[in-house]
């Protein structure tokens, strides 16, 4: 690794039961096929994932890519994997703020943390200095107390509140405050492992090839950026946050209302992002090395410092649940992130709760069922706690837990928009969105606009779209910026800092590796076609159309069509099961 620039090639072991630290360093090829970020933790995950997750074995890993730290846009992520409390999956998160650019700084391109101490622990990282502390004294504290107690402006911190500590399959990782590794439990990853929480700071700087390459690359990216109207208009990402995304979906009819029984919410035009800014007057605030900013604070309406709600936050608060009280959403929102709760499994255990309770009111009980979530404080705080799938199961009515592989469900109704259909069934990690996000063309009509209500070329649409986000997950970059620059202008930028002849085609080669390898892990672990599959509701119940634009139930048989398509494209057999042949030939035995 000394002739190659972008990485460090030096990953840190640390062992919680011991308190031993290794300094590993993986050989020129691993990075070559695996990049960073996801690719690489997954590379260390694979020969563990048939652990059970709580096992000491299991590692915790936290990943850079070759361009973070580096002056490629949005290049601030990392990524936090293990092996899922909630599905049984893989479970990775690509998280924001400094992390990964401390970690970076720091010397390490990862960290594997295996083992599980004796007592609620915490790991201190400066450049080489690695210090495993006592954080008994912090057992029970919420994430806002762990940052007010460690964060100087100069560390980057990672911390799971009471959530994790108390059980909860959802639980996430909060980092820095503002950032969020939720979805499929990794903050009970963390619990499992007696970690409390994790703090880096680094000083070096991050060496690359050719300087002068990458501010050209850098350059094409932000131009293209800023001719982006979903990124960079007065009604984008920039300007409102993911929140923009609101309205869009309401006037879709594709926004989950009432558990996904109906897909139109009538008071959405007064919950929009419109009315937060109104009301809290948001600043701009983003991850590092990111200048589109589409993450927002509060400056007014007595919630100054507050961060303010992802757009899946705003929906599944309001529509999916049937508030109507902005405030409330605001409050819940930062309810979830002191406790270390994903906030759309949050919102959707509570749905299936409504639904099942016979869609009752939870307006004025809402902050005190997430409390009783957070904190397991009784029955139903620790059956709502096990995800809705569990909490569904037991009262034998799985049917009304809008799960993919045991994950819930995120904010756009599949009714709507059949390519999110096969993503949602299709993920790795389950019932996600952001594996392929077709919303991109099915909706925003980027890069190229496609019908969504058919099933039509979009078994090929969701492979490349797959493989793509996985290689971005890598580098790391962020996922939006690809509304805007392609994997072009970012091989451009993975050439000028690794010193690497790379072109967009290679890069996409190395997305579809790393994905096929995702594929392999689960069905290791049992996951065939049977799990690739949607709620029956979607195939039965039609949503809240109208005469000039009716949302259809799917049709199952298209559906299954289109799922064996992909199979197919993506080298898998009749079952979605990775293939010998398949396997030798990406080099993955």
């Amino acid at each position: 690794m000394n002739k190659m620039t972008g990485w460090t090639g030096r990953v840190l072991h640390i062992d919680l039961t011991s308190g031993e630290t290794t300094v590993l360093a993986p050989p020129e090829e691993l990075y070559l096929r695996f990049i960073g970020g996801r690719g690489l933790a997954g590379s260390f995950l694979r020969p563990q994932v048939k652990l059970p997750w709580d096992h000491p074995d299991m590692p915790l890993l936290l990943f850079t890519g070759p361009l973070v730290g580096t002056a490629a846009p949005t290049s601030g992520r990392s990524t936090v994997m293990s092996r899922s409390p909630l599905t049984g999956t893989i479970a990775d998160s690509s998280v924001g703020g400094r992390l990964g650019f401390q970690l970076k700084r720091a010397g390490w391109d990862g960290i594997i943390i295996t083992g599980k101490a004796q007592t609620p622990s915490g790991i201190e990282i400066e450049e080489e200095r690695i210090r495993i502390t006592n954080a008994s004294h912090l057992s029970g504290k919420t994430t806002s107390a762990i940052f007010n107690a460690f964060a100087d402006g100069r560390r980057s911190v990672a911390a799971i509140g009471p959530a994790a500590e108390n059980g909860v399959a959802f639980s996430a990782l909060m980092v820095d405050r503002h950032h969020a590794a939720g979805r499929t439990g990794i903050g009970l990853c963390f619990a499992a492992k007696n970690l409390k929480y994790l703090t880096v700071a680094g000083s070096g700087k991050v060496r690359v090839h050719d300087r002068q390459a990458l501010l050209a690359a850098r350059e094409d990216i932000l131009r293209l950026t800023a001719a982006s109207p979903v990124l960079m208009g007065r009604h984008g990402f920039s300007c409102f946050g993911t929140g923009s995304l609101y309205d869009l979906m309401d006037s879709r009819r594709m926004m989950p209302t009432d558990n996904f029984q109906r897909t139109r919410f009538e008071q959405a035009g007064e919950m929009n992002a419109h009315a937060y800014r109104e009301a809290y007057q948001p600043e701009k605030y983003g991850c590092m090395g990111c200048h589109i900013r589409c993450k927002k604070i509060a400056r007014s309406g007595g919630a100054r410092g507050v961060s303010m709600p992802e757009f899946e936050t705003m929906s599944h608060f309001t529509a999916l649940i049937g508030n109507i009280d902005l405030h409330l959403v605001l409050t819940a929102n930062a309810l979830c992130n002191d406790l270390g709760l994903d906030t759309i499994s949050t919102a959707a255990a509570l749905a299936c709760y409504r639904e099942l309770a016979g869609d009752i009111d939870l307006t004025p009980c809402l902050l005190d069922l997430v409390t009783r979530i957070g904190t397991a404080a009784d029955d139903l705080g620790r059956a709502l706690g096990r995800g809705a799938q569990d909490f569904a199961r037991a009262r034998q009515h799985e049917e009304s837990a809008m799960v993919v592989k045991g994950l819930e469900l995120p904010a756009y109704d599949p009714r709507g928009a059949y390519g999110m259909s096969l993503a949602y069934a299709l993920s790795t990690r389950g019932g996600c969105h952001l594996r392929a996000y077709p919303v991109s063309h099915e909706i925003l009509r980027k890069p190229v606009a496609t019908d969504r209500f058919t099933y039509s070329g979009k078994a090929r649409i969701i492979k490349i779209a797959e493989d793509q986000n996985a290689v971005v997950d890598s580098l790391s970059a962020c996922k939006f910026i690809f509304f805007a620059a392609g994997l072009e202008e970012y091989a451009r930028a993975y050439a000028a800092v690794t010193g690497l002849a790379a072109t967009a085609e290679d890069l996409q080669n190395a997305g579809e590796r790393i994905y096929y390898q995702e594929r392999i892990m689960n069905a290791g672990n049992g996951f065939t076609a049977m799990d690739d599959d949607l709620p029956q509701r979607f195939f039965t119940e039609a949503g809240s159309g109208d005469e000039s634009l009716p949302i259809k139930p799917l049709d199952r048989e298209a559906f299954l069509a289109a799922r064996a398509k992909y199979y197919r494209i993506r080298g898998l057999d009749e079952q979605g099961r990775p293939t010998p042949e398949k396997i030798t030939e990406l080099g993955l035995r």
